[in-house]
């Protein structure tokens, strides 16, 4: 099959397909239309930096201007990934360093990035604009800023829950004083002082400042004079205060508030003090996005926040908002898409907070648009699973943490399996579920017979036997990642849907019942997977064969074993001349 499009015609339509799965399918359509998506293709996402060599990439596509990397698996978020496994930034910048010294943007996520890979962005790239670091690590205040002193159209530096060493709080100074481009900032994870003064100069000389998101460590009586430079600010996030209430600070910020007129999004207030919250109050009828995940304010003064924000889209919450505030919620809250309601104290037994299944439902009930609920809490129904997903055929992500593992419906003490079955039956646009309590191998038949849109799954603590894992790779055609822990899920089900696995980005297991020689097998027979047998227990080469594994982390690759893997990781199937030769 030939093009009958001229070539910058097929360019220019290929140019309205955002979506990187779209540009895939077009490339593969014909020879003609591949080299069109090779030469205007200007935003790359790699979902698995193991997954492809940088090289291979800049070969494909020699005119990115964006690209976007993942790094470790998405299970390092609950530290299971052990420290040293990789994800290491270094090589991919210094191939794109090389390739592409017009790319603008680099967002990196669970990577490990150095203060030399930040030197080195800051030199490398003539015209760079956006920096986004999402849960990364291995850098420190120096890095910031070389990026601040060198990169003079920066309009985004966005930090994300990073781990940072804070050596100095002047980084923000390395801005030159002509630099004035910025739009975003955002330095909610640093944890030492800043310099206020170098921050208001840097806020005041950016008159296209959307989006400022500051330490714990600003403190409150410096917001009101932010504001005042910033008052174009769509969204806003704050430090911490656990100072007395002072009626001439509360004032200043709440006319500061109240002047930002197109603000939509706010964030913060980490252990405000009570009588400073009703300062939000000027501003809550045009807010779309409120984030209190850090606030320890309790129930009553939650409900009056949230029952004014009439506009609110997306809503992040402590579990001290209780079922009445999320009843509250329901009632005012119509236009409400994403729910995230997060535990104030997961470590604990019992505690003093009335969080229930039945503040869930009454969202469900009252919120049409809702389509992605992340939430922790301690008991739940079957009844009230099933009631959810009628209220919302609309979900399209569903994550439900219950604290106490395998814990039953409380109400009759049965597994949750017709819940969740409920769930996947009647949600039929679901992408993303993550499932907890007590389940059995019948929600895994549940899943495999009608979760066909599900694109990542993620389990704990569940099922009976290899027939559970059977379900969920051969029945959820569109599955990419499947993430799994502390389940009795071995060999059987893993080798016989091997295949199914070079379709999929990964698949990650810990705590389960893989042995040792079935991943030998499995990377001997699957040469386009990585499997990787991470054990720190001992010599990962003599762990005998019929041993279970504590991790097992299997990928599709093109780039065959990786050189950077550390003495507790086996790449099985490969031999060392396997490797991707890099020079």
């Amino acid at each position: 099959m030939t093009s009958s499009f001229p070539e910058e015609v097929l360019e220019h339509v290929l140019s309205f397909l955002p979506s990187q799965t779209d540009r895939n399918a077009v490339s593969l359509v014909c020879k003609a239309w591949y080299e069109a998506d090779r030469w205007c293709r200007k935003r790359i996402f790699v979902g698995n930096c193991y997954a492809v060599n940088p090289r291979i990439l800049i070969r494909r596509f020699p005119e990115v201007k964006s690209v976007e990397l993942k790094g470790k698996p998405h299970f390092a978020d609950f530290n299971l990934v052990p420290e040293g496994w990789g994800a290491y930034a270094y090589p991919w910048i210094l191939e794109l360093g090389r390739a592409y010294p017009s790319l603008e943007e680099i967002r990196l996520k669970r990577m490990v990035v150095t203060d030399d890979s930040l030197k080195m962005v800051a030199n490398s790239f003539n015209n760079f604009k956006v920096l986004v670091l999402s849960s990364c690590e291995g850098f420190s205040t120096h890095g910031l800023a070389a990026i601040a002193a060198n990169c003079r159209n920066l309009r985004v530096l966005d930090l994300r829950e990073c781990e940072v060493e804070d050596l100095s709080g002047h980084w923000l100074s390395h801005f030159p004083d002509s630099f004035t481009s910025l739009e975003s900032l955002n330095m909610a994870c640093l944890g030492s002082e800043v310099s206020f003064s170098a921050l208001e100069r840097l806020v005041a000389r950016s008159p296209n400042l959307k989006t400022l998101k500051l330490s714990r460590t600003v403190p409150l009586e410096k917001l009101s004079t932010l504001l005042q430079r910033a008052s174009q600010l769509v969204d806003f996030g704050t430090g911490a205060y656990s100072a007395e209430f002072r009626p001439d600070v509360y004032s200043s910020l709440a006319d500061a508030l109240s002047a930002c007129k197109n603000l939509k999004s706010l964030s913060g207030f980490w252990d405000v003090t009570p009588a400073y919250l009703p300062v939000i109050n000027t501003v809550c009828s045009q807010l779309t996005s409120l984030n209190l995940s850090y606030a320890t304010t309790q129930s009553p003064d939650l409900t009056k926040i949230v029952s004014q924000c009439y506009n609110l889209q997306r809503l992040v919450v402590l579990d001290y908002i209780e079922d009445t505030g999320l009843k509250a919620v329901s009632i005012s809250c119509k236009d409400l898409r994403e729910l995230v309601v997060f535990p104030s104290d997961p470590f604990i037994g019992e505690v003093d907070v009335q969080l229930t299944e039945h503040g869930l439902v009454a969202v469900s009930q009252g919120c049409s648009k809702l389509h992605s609920i992340l939430y922790f809490c301690r008991q739940m129904s079957n009844s009230a699973l099933i009631q959810i997903s009628k209220n919302r055929p609309n979900l399209t992500c569903f994550r439900l943490c219950i604290i106490e593992p395998r814990a039953p419906d409380y109400q009759t003490l049965e597994p949750l399996d017709t819940g969740f079955g409920s769930i996947v039956q009647n949600c039929k646009h679901l992408t993303r579920l993550s499932m907890s309590g007590l389940l059995t191998d019948r929600v895994f038949e549940y899943i495999g017979t009608y979760a066909k849109n599900l694109d990542m799954l993620s389990i704990a603590f569940a099922g009976d036997s290899d027939l559970g894992l059977h379900y969920v790779l051969s029945g959820c055609d569109r599955l990419r990642k499947l993430e799994i822990r502390d389940c009795p899920f071995g060999d059987k089900a893993l080798l016989a849907n091997a295949s199914k696995l070079e379709r999929m980005r990964s698949l990650w297991m810990s705590s389960c019942l893989v042995s040792f020689g079935a991943c030998k097998l499995l990377g001997q027979k699957m040469p386009g997977l990585n499997v990787e047998v991470i054990d720190e227990r001992e010599n990962v080469n003599s762990i005998p064969e019929y041993a279970p594994v504590e991790r097992v982390y299997i990928y599709r690759t093109v780039s065959g074993q990786r050189f950077d893997a550390p003495d507790f990781v086996r790449i099985m199937g490969k031999d060392k001349d396997d490797v991707y030769n890099l020079s």
